[in-house]
């Protein structure tokens, strides 16, 4: 079994620990603030920030794999530049004194693409964002692969589940939404997130190729009227009501998942509708 270092441990990052070790494989999550009862939960936790080198300096190199799966304090540049910059710099720079520098699965984002007509988009897409985030974002996945090409970039999309019900709150809210010209969204479920993530390890473990980058995103790219007024009927409050913008966003994209399904994924919620009926029926809002 493998050695694997999980870089942010928030909700997908633990959990996906938690697959991993019933798999037997070691973890070590790395943390800013591990949780007090970090026995209790069965992972063993490095505490650091990747921000400051120095607080790298006693972290083992002999990891098999390295999941790199941080979330910046905020929306902000300060923020992604502190993670995307400093953090992947100064972890780049510890593993670099390894005799076998391990390879990555690097979370990003499909924020790197910046199409705005809806515009089908996969692994081969030209990736031009407007913003400096996910610029940023882009830059850190041009370093890993210019350092290693057996590292793998996963791109999620938005990201929904349990803890993560925005939509559903908005729904509540009667909002007013773009409906012409269309505006397409993109999500995958957190259980997914995770789904897709152990599913690249067991291949790589299986001696199945790999390529340098998937788009993890599910099977139903759809408009935001089209998810707001289906959440809508399915909660039975008004529907939202229309509102014309101009004809260019920052982002208006169609994620294309063939790849990733093409190597053997099987999607367990392959719509928002499966997901998000699930949410509803539970009775989370």
């Amino acid at each position: 079994m493998a050695k694997i270092l999980i870089i942010g441990c928030g909700s997908i990052g633990t959990e996906l620990a938690e697959v991993l070790m019933t798999k037997g494989h070691q973890v070590v999550g790395l943390k800013r603030n591990p949780p007090v009862n970090d026995i209790a939960a069965g992972i063993a936790y490095f505490k650091a920030d990747i921000s400051s080198s120095d607080s790298l300096k006693a972290l083992s190199l002999d990891f098999d794999f390295v999941y790199f799966i941080v979330s910046p304090d905020g929306r902000n540049q300060e923020s992604y530049e502190a993670i995307y910059n400093a953090g992947i710099n100064n972890l780049l720079a510890h593993f670099s004194q390894a005799e076998k520098t391990p390879p990555w699965f690097f979370i990003s984002s499909t924020s790197v693409y910046g199409q705005t007509q809806g515009e089908w988009v996969d692994e081969k897409s030209i990736t031009c964002p407007v913003n400096a985030t996910s610029q940023l974002i882009r830059l850190a996945e041009q370093s890993l692969m210019d350092l290693n090409a057996n590292h793998v970039i996963v791109r999620f999309s938005g990201i929904y589940g349990p803890g993560r019900e925005y939509l559903l709150r908005m729904a509540r809210q009667v909002p007013s939404i773009q409906q012409d010209p269309p505006y397409y969204t993109n999500r995958i479920h957190q259980t997914d997130c995770v789904g897709v993530l152990v599913f690249l390890l067991e291949c790589r473990l299986a001696g199945k190729a790999l390529k340098s980058c998937y788009v993890a995103s599910d099977d139903d790219p759809a408009t935001t009227w089209e998810v707001m007024s289906w959440l809508a009927e399915r909660m039975h409050t008004s529907l939202p009501s229309p509102k014309v913008m101009q004809p260019k966003a920052d982002m208006n994209k169609r994620c294309n998942n063939q790849r990733l399904k093409a190597l053997g994924y099987l999607f367990s919620y392959p719509s928002y509708k499966d997901g998000y009926a699930e949410l509803i029926d539970n009775g989370r809002d």
